[in-house]
């Protein structure tokens, strides 16, 4: 029988902050004067009542070690009970919001995808408008926790590759994310406070300037703007091209470039590829619209480094309806979504490793065939890559594309076209932002759509955020069953 005591108290603590940082959007209400700040306060006491009721409850089980249940039950517990609480703003707020549209949005929120199910963001409360933001800043620094502390020990994905880049004590796993986390804590608030102060420079309001930094830092996407991007002159979208980047590599890279060592920033492969795979798809789509153009502009380069690093890194910031700009650019833009940052940054969808691990593995088969009695193995970084961690990579390759399909066919069941159900998937499974189409496309958002296709897509941005087989796990018979 699994103790659930351990998981509970730490869900219960997590959910108690959640409800203190409620008080900060309050606070913007209670300085601009709208009468928004009740619904603020009331939902912070009922998140913070609920959650430290819970951790009291479950106080006597705590110990310093989860097993590998408990580590599995934590992981995707907490993406669970955040975004309820997290959605109670926007049921009881200006937005009055059914339960499916404000957990919708805080789930995407949480989850740093960035789809949307609200219009008019313009004449939102400033609150709201922050507690967006903040969710996605709390979702992206949550996520590298994840990435660099659960998701190793768990042997996902092939993320066990990374369990010698430090902090390896397995068992321990709350000193060690403790520990991890007021690391890359500094980094996070120095890139955030750089953000803001680049957006300032570039022209945007203080207000504008640190709600957009944090969602740029989190590479989640919510604007305050129903135009997004495009109400902003050009300087700002350098800026944000600048930390998009930035949020896409490893943070573990930055606690080593702070302790003094810059040549495994300098040096990491997964960097090199991931700078390489944007400029690439940037110089086709810029040669695109020149074309279209009729000759080179600064307008059409700014476009496509703009949107395509959104895009790359699972922003899913739109300063253009890149719709419109013809079948084989969406195209490439579609794919572009499912290559994804660097492994323990805010970015998601595939990543670039899982990528390289395969093209090695790929490589070492052709090598095998060519030559049967040599012994050819896959590399990364200069070092042999075990079996396990191959075998982990193309389970998940082969589980995304599963998951892609069945999510684009559920989703067309409940009446969606072609396009919205795959691109929407994929928006969901990869926390992309925006999809395709006029409904969920860069001008749209995904208000329109049935509850359904909604819950549908809610459980595609959770099985995405955490890896797909972080959450499929807990789904099996034989999880339970083991002790």
């Amino acid at each position: 029988m699994i103790d659930l005591r351990p998981v509970g108290y730490v869900i219960g603590l997590l959910v108690a902050a959640l409800g203190a940082t409620m008080l900060v959007p309050m606070a913007f209400d209670m300085f601009a004067g709208n009468g928004h700040w009740p619904i603020f306060f009331e939902s912070a006491i009922i998140t913070s009542l609920t959650g430290g009721l819970l951790a009291l409850a479950c106080a006597n089980g705590v110990t310093d070690r989860l097993n590998i249940q408990q580590t599995f039950l934590l992981t995707t517990g907490v993406w669970v009970a955040l975004p309820i609480f997290g959605a109670l703003p926007f049921a009881l707020g200006a937005t009055e919001a059914r339960f499916v549209d404000a957990f919708f949005e805080a789930m995407s929120g949480l989850t740093t995808t960035g789809s949307t199910v609200f219009s008019g963001l313009e004449t939102l409360p400033e609150g709201l408008l922050f507690w967006r933001g903040l969710l996605q800043w709390f979702g992206g620094i949550g996520i590298i926790v994840v990435a660099m502390v659960f998701l190793p020990e768990l042997r996902i994905g092939g993320m066990q590759i990374f369990r010698s880049e430090g902090f390896d004590t397995f068992g321990k796993i709350l000193p060690r994310a403790t520990e991890i986390s007021s690391r890359i804590s500094v980094i996070y608030f120095t890139l955030t406070a750089l953000c803001t102060l680049g957006y300032v420079i570039a022209g945007l309001s203080p207000f504008d300037a640190a709600t957009h930094a944090m969602t740029t830092v989190a590479t989640g996407g919510f604007a305050n703007y129903d135009a997004s991007f495009a109400a902003f002159n050009p300087a700002v979208e350098y800026v944000a091209v600048i930390f998009m980047l930035l949020a896409a590599l490893p943070f573990v890279r930055y606690v080593q470039l702070v302790a003094g060592t810059a040549r495994p920033l300098l040096s990491d492969p997964q960097i090199r590829a991931f700078f390489g795979t944007v400029a690439v798809i940037v110089v086709i789509i810029t040669l695109w619209l020149w074309a279209r153009a009729g000759g080179p502009d600064e307008q059409s380069l700014r476009k496509a480094l703009f949107n395509v690093t959104s895009i790359v890194t699972g922003t899913g910031y739109a300063s253009a309806d890149y719709m419109l700009w013809g079948a084989f650019p969406v195209v490439i833009i579609f794919f572009a979504g499912l290559i994804g940052g660097c492994a323990g940054s805010t970015s998601c969808s595939i990543k670039v490793f899982r990528y390289q691990l395969l093209l090695s593995s790929i490589k070492a088969q052709v090598r095998r065939i060519h030559s049967p009695s040599g012994v050819f193995t896959p590399r990364y970084a200069g070092r042999t890559v075990s079996e396990d961690v191959v075998s982990s990579v193309m389970a998940f390759f082969v589980l995304f594309i599963v998951s892609l399909g069945v999510l684009s066919v559920a989703l067309g069941a409940t009446g969606l076209d072609f396009i919205t159900s795959i691109s929407g998937a994929a928006a969901a499974l990869a926390n992309i932002g925006p999809g395709l189409g006029g409904e969920i496309g860069p001008t749209g958002n995904f208000g329109g759509l049935n509850d359904m296709a909604k819950w549908l897509l809610i459980a595609g941005m959770l099985i995405g955020r955490l890896e797909l087989m972080a959450v499929y796990a807990i789904l099996t018979i034989g999880f339970w069953r083991t002790s």
